[in-house]
């Protein structure tokens, strides 16, 4: 029998990707279906946690944003069946937009704390060389005819540009230098081996015949300051934001195991962090890259701690402004090492609803590595002016300052 909801931890067991592709004829995803990146993902989860009797699962929440064709037909449950979980396992898809994985694990987090669930599989998907960001949508008329949103805001490259003019002190040459940091830390940490032990190797066809991807695609290294300076700036003329300092169009699955901590502990799964608490916030959907700030600021409210008990920050790199206005909000410095350590999506990729695991999966593993730091966030800027942010405590912490 589950515990009283007052007193049951969430703990996040396990996470996993794939390795992230461009969008596109030419990505390597372009003849792979979203679904089979879901349930690669899925089985690779079992395979590392061979404890975990999948009858054991009682949810699998699995995100996209584009909801048809292969990543519609409520995908968390049609994965769940793909992948071989029993046909007991139920499934359910959700759309937070850029923080539709975000939102599985924070949904079904929840009901393990009231006691609902035991453990369950969360996690999101976006093929958006199939499905680009707003296919098939129709925005009421009356967003603008009624003056309820600013046009700019359907646009996401607008919206960056718009918070570079709410703040002139994140300038161009800010966001490239921020931009190249990342690629550079996302290199180190390849090299390091820290990647590649959050992938999952998929098999890929295309008119050459069959491969394998066992790395992401989109990453730039040896980028250089120099080698954004004069990039165009699709979204206004003489504009700031390029495709050098913002996150592509991208292919990938993310999946992740949660379960309550006493079911963690009976069945002999490995904990990788407590969840402390989550916060969504709204803001005007023309800034939606500073949702982070305020969805931050509830948090840190709610669970009665402060920015300097934050040892490491995971934060989606949409767009380098964003990061650098949640940065400079909390005086952070541009390059301060708490900050996506292992780079972010500028360098690997921003595939939409899987995102959000992505920032959890690698924060679990520099808890491991980091037994000096009790605290660490993962956040995100959600389109149409939200933000979301997940606060995470490290079980390997030894008390040290």
């Amino acid at each position: 029998m589950a515990a009283p909801a007052s007193q049951r931890s969430v703990v996040f067991v396990d996470g996993i990707r794939t390795p992230f592709g461009k969008a596109g004829p030419k990505g390597m995803y372009a003849e792979t279906r979203a679904d089979d990146l879901v349930v690669k993902a899925i089985r690779e989860l079992l395979r590392r946690n061979p404890q975990l009797d999948p009858a054991r699962i009682d949810e699998v929440a699995i995100a996209a944003t584009t909801q048809t064709g292969d990543q519609g037909l409520t995908i968390g449950r049609t994965a769940g069946i793909l992948a071989g979980l029993p046909e007991t396992v139920p499934g359910f898809a959700i759309d937070r937009m850029c923080a539709g994985a975000m939102t599985a694990v924070t949904t079904t987090a929840s009901g393990i704390g009231f006691g609902q669930y035991d453990v369950v599989i969360a996690g999101g998907v976006e093929h958006m060389g199939r499905h680009p960001m707003g296919e098939g949508a129709d925005p009421n008329p009356r967003f603008l005819a009624d003056r309820l949103v600013d046009q700019s805001a359907l646009v996401m490259g607008n919206t960056a540009e718009n918070l570079h003019d709410r703040f002139p002190t994140i300038t161009k040459e800010r966001t490239d230098a921020y931009a190249v940091a990342s690629q550079a830390k996302y290199q180190a940490a390849k090299e390091a081996g820290h990647i590649a032990d959050t992938l999952v190797p998929v098999a890929t066809r295309s008119a050459a015949g069959w491969g394998l991807a066992t790395e992401d695609e989109p990453p730039r290294p040896g980028t250089t300051v120099e080698d954004l300076a004069g990039l165009k700036t699709p979204f206004r003329p003489a504009g700031r934001i390029t495709a050098g300092n913002a996150a592509g169009l991208n292919d990938g699955a993310t999946a992740a195991i949660l379960a309550g901590e006493d079911t963690a502990i009976e069945l002999g799964l490995p904990i990788g962090m407590r969840m402390v608490g989550f916060a969504y916030q709204g803001v005007d959907p023309a800034v939606m890259g500073y949702g982070p700030v305020p969805a931050t600021e509830k948090l840190l409210a709610r669970t009665g701690l402060k920015i300097e008990d934050i040892g490491l920050f995971e934060l989606n790199e949409a767009f380098a402004v964003q990061v650098i206005a949640f940065l400079e909000h909390y005086g952070i410095a541009d390059d301060d090492p708490r900050v996506n350590p292992w780079g972010g999506a500028i360098a690997c990729g921003h595939p939409l609803a899987s995102s959000g695991v992505r920032l959890m999966t690698q924060l679990s593993r520099q808890f491991a590595q980091r037994p000096d730091v009790r605290y660490g966030l993962t956040s995100m800027c959600i389109g149409l002016g939200m933000g979301g942010t997940v606060i995470w405590e490290n079980p390997n912490f030894d008390g040290a300052k």
